[in-house]
């Protein structure tokens, strides 16, 4: 079997709408192989480019046409590649607990690499070097992002209240295991209290 004709059975294998880079493929040829197949089924319109390197068989809709995957999923495809870990902003973490309301210009990730900036169609995205490994822990899980809206919002901001919304959006396993990451004295603290002054943690 050709390079070109194990990619394409491989890719056939895997589910539409679902970001995979060109890395998975190696097995199968040189990277110039794989590269040569890959850019023959996007002009075949098997697969679409969604970033450098990066590919996604097409899922459709009837109400939207072309479902373009979410920026974090290609990051995340990109991350894997690269062997790197990466976390969501704070900021648009932060968003998604309804603990702030401001929009990040362009969509912006902490990353154990170097920062850098990636195009994913249209959208640029910030890829922002962290050395400080315990902002990236359960990188990819809720919990990760709870952790990070904790430290974006800073001391003065994480409040009781804050704690509260945080635990009834994440539910009582997953808070559990945020409590249990290794974070800052005044974060771990603040998470002991609820937004009643109850305590959490004996």
């Amino acid at each position: 079997m050709s390079t070109a004709q194990a990619v394409l059975a491989n890719i056939r294998k895997l589910p539409k709408g679902k970001p995979f880079t060109s890395a998975r493929f190696l097995t199968h040829g040189s990277p110039g192989a794989v590269d040569r197949a890959l850019s023959r089924l996007v002009v075949r319109g098997e697969i679409q480019r969604v970033a450098r390197g990066v590919f996604v068989r097409p899922r459709t809709s009837r109400f939207v046409g072309t479902v373009v995957p979410e920026v974090q999923e290609v990051v995340e495809a990109i991350a894997h590649r690269n062997g790197e870990t990466v976390q969501v902003h704070g900021a648009e973490a932060a968003r998604w607990f309804k603990l702030s309301t401001q929009v990040p210009v362009a969509p912006v990730f902490h990353t154990s690499a170097s920062s850098r900036t990636i195009r994913i169609g249209r959208i640029t995205v910030r890829m922002t070097h962290t050395s400080n490994r315990r902002r990236l822990q359960f990188a990819g899980e809720v919990a990760g992002a709870a952790l990070s809206a904790l430290w974006y919002l800073g001391k003065g901001n994480v409040t009781p209240e804050v704690v509260a919304r945080i635990e009834s959006t994440l539910g009582p396993e997953e808070f559990q295991r945020l409590r249990s990451a290794n974070m800052p004295v005044w974060m771990a603290k603040v998470l002991d209290t609820t937004a009643d002054g109850d305590t959490v943690r004996a």
